[in-house]
């Protein structure tokens, strides 16, 4: 079971829909400020306006908003891919560079939660690069006829 690379695709699709449904959740969870300066930073931040050209004026809330969903989205879309063509038995050649290609961007996620984030990102972000690396390895070698 372990050598097979359904079983470790299938667990890091469930750790893509778990961490698209867990980094959901903190956009609609606002943290209360502990102190006086936390009080003042939640402020600018939700108020502070930039000027960011061309019209748009962004706070620093509507940034972080915009990216977080995207971190949620990119998720949903590598469980649902994979998902997918797991669910239509598409042939292993084609599974290999698909688990690749997902490999290589949350490879890339999981760097830079380590250096930017904090330990609930960097975990599910693991879970997910170590799963699809497992699944990546044991991705069955068809030899080509020619």
């Amino acid at each position: 079971m372990l050598k097979r690379y359904t079983f470790w695709l299938t667990a890091a699709i469930l750790f893509q829909f778990l961490t698209a449904v867990f980094h959901a959740l903190s956009l609609f969870i606002r943290p209360e400020p502990a102190n006086e300066t936390e009080r003042q930073l939640f402020e600018l931040i939700t108020t502070y306006k930039l000027n960011a050209g061309a019209g748009f004026h962004p706070t620093f809330a509507n940034l972080v908003t915009a990216l977080s969903s995207c971190f949620s989205f990119v998720c949903l879309l590598g469980g649902l891919t994979l998902g997918y063509m797991l669910l239509k038995h598409s042939e292993p050649k084609v599974m290999k560079g698909l688990i690749g290609i997902n490999l290589a961007i949350f490879g890339v996620i999981f760097v830079m939660m380590i250096v930017f984030t904090f330990l609930p990102p960097i975990v599910c972000t693991g879970l997910i690069f170590i799963n699809l690396l497992f699944a990546y390895i044991f991705v069955p070698k068809i030899e080509s006829a020619v």
